[in-house]
């Protein structure tokens, strides 16, 4: 631990020398609900950050949507609300461009007094899940793809989800066009210095594209080594593209839902899988891939159903589901095939890999890639066989096995049989508690619509 603490103090020394106009570092703490909270750590006080850590709550972790704690497994309300350490991630201290020159940001990390991995970071449950494959000699590479809708600003701080202006040509974003040249001109000073901050972070960009519906983008991310990292790249995409957003006059939002009538949000996932030998275990030469990306595949589908409740994490999450869509709606596969949950992209056979496309982006990325992990182990250990591949519309209807409900979903992981294994007993019944908590807050909201039908029936 000293060892990592003293590297860790020079890469602090050598950012302040490369940015001697740093005033603050804002240190990140992505939550459950995959929302920001954090600390603002001033200049004079990094040293102390870097050496001994802050202290936080561990119920920070466990808050609802709103800010709300949830008392979730006794942490909060119950057990008095003790501190645990947050610590800089390595390698994640970066300048914030659009916060103004003396801004800067690190991911944090938690850890219990005793320096253990504190069990409420959804950080150290995708760690347990890696290291498990990492046992049996599997190590993935991850890219993640995620897409989002620019806003009307002013509209979105009231509350209402509006197409914007796009800020380089004056145009409203009023019409889909998938894949618009325009559109993306529309948004090109944006785009750029979204290239720029993420070169500054280390974030790996890859290419951009207009999705389908007015005012929605997708950016990718490369190919990493490391889905800690890939996770951690996720994040810090989300913040900038909110950032940034702002600083050009518009709203960023990554709701999987948005617009009743439009394309849904998603967190698309590719993951392939590496041997000792850094060989792809699911490239056997052939364009239809090995026995062991057909196993892979149908863990994540037996998985599915107990992890609904991560890739789905609120009650709009459900909302992106239905026939036609070009969304998942059940436990279906096959090859270059967009309605399917997990499709095999065309490509080079040593590119084979899977596409997990089921989560929303308001899915927390380290969870996410957790379930998904935890699948492909599984599917892989048992030597699962999956399903027939669909070559045809595979969303033509909702899965009944699926819970596609968001109170079945949080039942379902009550229940789950394998997932436990992997992220934990203990954390599973954290997140469903809270998840719980939200929806019966949820539910508590009267809605125009009951007036509407009960107020004075005919």
């Amino acid at each position: 631990m000293k060892e990592a603490i003293d590297t860790q103090i020079i890469e602090l020394q050598r950012f302040l020398e490369a940015h001697p106009e740093t005033e603050f570092v804002d240190v990140l703490l992505p939550d459950l609900c995959n929302i920001v909270r954090g600390k603002r750590v001033g200049r004079k006080h990094l040293e102390k950050l870097y050496d001994q850590g802050i202290l936080i709550p561990s119920s920070t972790f466990l808050l609802d949507v709103n800010g709300v704690g949830t008392n979730a497994g006794g942490r909060g309300f119950s057990d008095g609300d003790p501190d645990v350490t947050v610590r800089p991630a390595a390698g994640s201290l970066a300048p914030v461009s659009w916060a103004g020159p003396g801004a800067a940001q690190v991911l944090g990390i938690l850890y219990e007094l005793d320096g253990e991995p504190c069990p409420v970071d959804p950080r150290h449950v995708l760690r347990r899940v890696v290291s498990r494959l990492a046992d049996d000699g599997l190590y993935p590479v991850v890219a993640l793809e995620l897409e989002f809708y620019l806003l009307d600003s002013a509209l979105a701080d009231a509350g209402e989800a509006h197409p914007p202006v796009l800020p380089d040509t004056g145009r409203p974003a009023e019409r889909t066009q998938v894949y618009s040249l325009a559109d993306l001109d529309g948004v090109s000073s944006f785009l750029a210095e979204m290239e720029s901050v993420c070169a500054a972070q280390r974030v790996p960009l890859g290419g951009a594209s207009s999705e389908y519906a007015a005012g929605q983008f997708e950016i990718n991310l490369e190919h990493v080594g490391d889905p800690i990292a890939a996770a951690d790249h996720a994040i810090l995409l989300q913040r900038a593209v909110k950032g940034i957003a702002r600083k050009h006059g518009v709203a960023a939002t990554f709701m999987a839902k948005p617009y009743p009538d439009s394309a849904g949000n998603g967190l698309h996932t590719h993951v392939s899988i590496l041997d000792d030998s850094g060989r792809n275990i699911f490239d056997d030469g052939s364009e239809q891939g090995s026995d062991r990306l057909r196993q892979a595949i149908a863990g994540t589908l037996a998985l599915l159903p107990e992890s609904m409740a991560i890739f789905a994490p609120n009650v709009n999450s459900f909302r992106r589901f239905g026939p036609n869509l070009y969304v998942p709606t059940g436990r279906t596969w096959g090859y270059n095939n967009r309605s399917v949950a997990v499709r095999v992209p065309a490509g080079a056979p040593e590119a084979r890999r899977l596409e997990h496309r089921m989560a929303g982006a308001d899915a927390n990325p380290y969870l996410t890639l957790a379930a998904i992990l935890a699948g492909i182990h599984h599917g892989i250990e048992r030597q699962l066989e999956p399903p027939a591949a669909r070559q045809d519309n595979a969303g033509a209807e909702l899965d009944p096995k699926v819970p596609f409900v968001w109170q079945r979903a949080l039942d379902r992981v009550a229940s789950a049989e394998f997932l436990p294994d992997y992220m934990g007993l203990a954390y599973l019944e954290l997140y469903r508690e809270c998840k719980q908590f939200e929806l019966d807050a949820f539910y508590r909201e009267f809605t125009p619509m009951e007036f509407r039908w009960y107020l004075a029936p005919e």
